[in-house]
């Protein structure tokens, strides 16, 4: 297994120009894929439609969260929220590809550090979890029957649930390249992605409000990054009050882990095997 070490980047123009062929290459791939597009947006909103629908009717939620016993709108933020988890799942996941294809052998060749080249693939999936993510949002406010408060506004609305998706992006980004940094098989990573994502989504409050919950699942979600960031959109577009912790408490710990994980992501040695 070969270790590539950090080597001086050359100067920040070949920085800016190395990362933006990346992330160009990486977001035509997203492109081309029709089936990873495509599916991005209709799982989402395929739950949206069966999960909301039955439980609106066939449960009559009456947890004074859930606006009206609203489920579909309240699960708007939650979606989000995954769309956004799955996208830069998948997307990380590239990193395997070009090592297996000896790609990423051929961009280290380069003059640029490793941590330039991962710092192009990271803000690559940042870009594409954060346009999936947002599409879904629209998409969801255009149909009949979701009812979004917006509460701010609808611009000032719009632009709390970007800074939200936005940092939740590249704390996900920055934990799945720790992960990557890890884990040698693509397989490998997205078990044990999997396995630590779901979990921490369940706990996150997108499925259910938080203020409801027993005291061991309540120490749980206040201990979960993903809580704040469902609670920071569930702000911006769905509920009329501060949401379950706060909107400065949101913009804190979301907006203070997401740089620090990233950059920890984006700071690991490059293995090539």
């Amino acid at each position: 297994m070969t270790t590539v070490h950090c080597a001086p980047t050359g100067g920040l123009a070949r920085t800016v120009s190395a990362c933006a062929a990346i992330l160009r290459r990486d977001l035509r791939g997203v492109l081309r894929s029709r089936s990873q597009l495509y599916s991005s947006l209709l799982f989402p909103l395929m739950l949206l439609a069966v999960l909301g629908t039955g439980v609106s009717h066939g449960l009559d939620p009456s947890s004074e969260r859930i606006r009206n016993g609203d489920y579909e709108s309240f699960l708007v933020p939650g979606l989000v929220v995954m769309t956004a988890l799955f996208s830069s799942t998948f997307t990380s996941a590239s990193y395997y590809q070009d090592r297996d294809s000896s790609l990423l052998r051929v961009m280290l060749a380069s003059p640029n550090s490793p941590q330039v080249i991962l710092l192009g693939k990271a803000l690559a999936g940042v870009v594409i979890g954060s346009m999936q993510a947002m599409a879904l949002l629209a998409v969801a406010s255009l149909i009949p029957g979701i009812n979004l408060e917006w509460q701010h506004g609808f611009l000032p609305g719009i632009m709390l649930a970007l800074i939200a998706v936005l940092l939740l992006a590249v704390f996900l980004n920055g934990f799945a390249q720790i992960m990557a940094s890890r884990i040698r098989t693509m397989s490998g990573f997205h078990l044990v992605m999997n396995l630590l994502l779901f979990p921490l989504l369940f706990f996150s409050g997108a499925f259910f409000p938080l203020g409801d919950l027993p005291i061991w699942l309540k120490v749980l979600a206040t201990a979960n990054p993903l809580s704040y960031a469902v609670d920071l959109l569930s702000i911006a577009v769905y509920t009329s009050d501060n949401g379950h912790f706060g909107l400065l408490i949101d913009l804190i710990v979301i907006g203070g882990l997401a740089p620090a994980i990233f950059l920890l992501g984006i700071g690991r040695r490059v293995q090539i095997p």
